[in-house]
């Protein structure tokens, strides 16, 4: 059983993480009052006092794309010092482990192809959310840099598509897509409404149920030594805006017509990871579009 500090242990991955790994470790969780990733010292004070022997980075500002675009500045810097503080603090603690949570938009923005872990830094990032991804690719490097000088010190960084399901964020200000268009199908059901579609309707998305991704953290706890230095985690195949909302309008029960509204920012055009690499280790998706929309609309009625 090992000790594991998990940041952002209250927030959507943190949280399900926590719940699926409690029976196996011992996870310290603390809140943002007992642990400030913005202060050093207070990241150096709670190492000492706790001696994790893991650590797994979920903590960070996030958002939907409007969220982004609105806080560039604070996405970058928030994101960035918490990940520089935590790996530094790791490292003059002798931590030999650190499982850092990075993000698909660390991808170039242009590649009409499966995205491979070496596409990383080979071409332009989207810019509606360019400061979140530059935050999140400089913390990478920086783990992996010192894990070439220090090779005791297991840093590995695993890339998962976007996400969904229980304990997410459902206000539109502050959710992903697949959460956002559940409570706007939702609301247009319960209130006779139409609903809105930014954009055509035509980019491609990749959304992977948070289950899944929560079995493959606990996979990599058990075998730090051993999985690639990155790694992506995702369902292996993506569907345009329309078909998400479509699915979601057919699980909720929504059949109005849909309103297209050019003016608004899509972002990238196409999105999808490839995941031959957590294949070969044995690992793959288990949750359909379907079901994981079904369980996430279920979780949203009982809560």
């Amino acid at each position: 059983m090992s000790k594991i500090l998990l940041t952002g242990g209250r927030g959507f991955v943190g949280t399900n993480v926590r719940e699926a790994l409690a029976a196996d470790h011992t996870i310290i969780c603390p809140s943002r009052e007992e642990l400030d990733l913005l202060n050093f010292d207070s990241i150096w004070e709670f190492m000492a006092d706790h001696s994790p022997d893991i650590i797994i980075h979920a903590a960070g500002q996030v958002g939907g794309i409007q969220a982004n675009i609105n806080n560039n500045y604070s996405f970058f810097y928030n994101n960035l010092m918490m990940g520089v503080n935590l790996i530094k603090a790791a490292t003059n603690t002798s931590v030999g482990k650190f499982l850092n949570l990075g993000s698909s938009c660390i991808y170039p923005k242009d590649l009409d192809r499966c995205l491979l872990e070496d596409d990383i830094l080979n071409g332009r990032l989207e810019p509606t959310n360019e400061g979140y991804a530059l935050s999140k690719i400089s913390v990478m490097k920086m783990g992996e840099f010192l894990h070439e000088r220090n090779l005791n010190f297991h840093f590995k960084t695993i890339i998962p598509s976007n996400l969904y399901g229980p304990h997410d964020k459902f206000d539109s200000g502050r959710s992903h897509m697949i959460p956002s268009v559940i409570m706007k199908i939702k609301d247009a059901v319960e209130n006779g409404k139409e609903v809105e579609i930014w954009g055509n309707g035509e980019a491609r998305r990749e959304f992977l149920y948070i289950s899944d991704l929560v079995d493959f953290i606990g996979y990599a706890v058990n075998n730090m030594e051993s999985i690639p230095i990155r790694i992506n985690v995702g369902l292996g195949r993506d569907y345009t805006i329309k078909e998400y909302y479509d699915a979601i309008s057919k699980v909720i029960g929504y059949t109005g017509c849909y309103k297209y509204n050019l003016d608004k920012p899509v972002g990238m055009k196409k999105k999808l990871l490839n995941i031959e690499l957590a294949n070969s280790l044995g690992w793959e998706p288990k949750i359909s579009l379907i079901e994981g929309i079904e369980k996430t609309y279920k979780y949203i009625i009982g809560n």
